[in-house]
């Protein structure tokens, strides 16, 4: 008999301790841990404790995995997440993501903090991500095996998803921009060049994350949403140096928002799914 995978062990022991059986996974970005508060019924994992979870250095996130309800449909959400930078693997996130699924999700929605690329998208604005540019050239599905890595990239974001985040926007008076994330390795901020590079290849909002996430969980057939709040104009758009406390200063403008839409976003979802 085969030893059991890490994502399988770690799912077993939350399947031990909670009956329900969540339909949307969520990946929490900086500024938005506090929403896993606002889970009902919620049983709480440290990704200490579950096998094969990494344990994120990055102060602004918690690293617990929550089970509960909101809006009356069962989640699973991932306070906090671990970065390429961290570790040095664009795998880091695979066990989570795989967990999300065992459990029985059949989407996630990931959120970030992102540096803006037009002046006119300020900090504490969000940005819906329909497409991605992978600038690190380091993919998490380097070294699986079979014909299913090699995944379809051409609807990474999933329309009905996109539509659900536009409609409850609407309903909320929020304003939500879309647009193409590009992915950096970090931790280092870009430079100015890289901006304008980025800028020329259509991307609308530059950062250290997502990206892996979304592969995986294509990869795992989960549908996905993402959206950013940015929290900075990229290095290059003002005479302002970056630095990761102003990131985490404009975060919580953009998690307001993103905290007033979700539940209408998860509702939705949950209706149909």
């Amino acid at each position: 008999m085969s030893e059991l995978s890490n994502a399988a062990r770690a799912a077993a022991m939350i399947a031990a301790k909670t009956d329900l059986k969540p339909i949307v996974g969520m990946v929490l970005g900086s500024g938005l841990g506090s929403f896993a508060d606002s889970v009902e019924d919620a049983v709480r994992f440290s990704f200490a404790d579950l096998p094969g979870f990494p344990v994120s250095t990055v102060s602004s996130h918690k690293g617990e995995l929550v089970i509960g309800r909101i809006a009356g449909q069962p989640v699973a959400v991932l306070s906090g997440r671990a970065h390429y930078y961290e570790h040095g693997e664009a795998a880091i996130m695979k066990t989570p993501i795989e967990v999300l699924k065992l459990l029985g999700c059949k989407a996630v929605i990931l959120t970030n903090a992102a540096g803006g690329l037009h002046l006119e998208v300020g900090p504490g604005e969000l940005m819906l991500i329909t497409d991605h540019i992978n600038f690190t050239g380091s993919n998490p599905l380097v070294g699986e095996l079979g014909d299913e890595r090699f995944v379809g990239m051409s609807q990474a974001y999933d329309l009905r998803l996109q539509a659900l985040f536009r409609e409850a926007a609407a309903a909320e008076g929020i304003t939500l921009h879309s647009g193409v994330y590009v992915w950096f390795t970090g931790p280092s901020f870009e430079t100015p060049a890289e901006i304008r590079a980025a800028k020329i290849l259509g991307g609308d909002a530059v950062g250290m994350s997502t990206v892996p996430e979304v592969i995986l969980a294509r990869y795992m057939g989960l549908e996905v949403a993402a959206v950013s709040t940015v929290t900075n104009p990229a290095a290059g758009l003002t005479d302002q140096e970056l630095s990761h406390e102003e990131v985490k200063e404009a975060a919580p403008k953009g998690a307001e928002k993103l905290r007033r839409m979700l539940p209408r976003v998860i509702a939705a979802y949950g209706a149909h799914a």
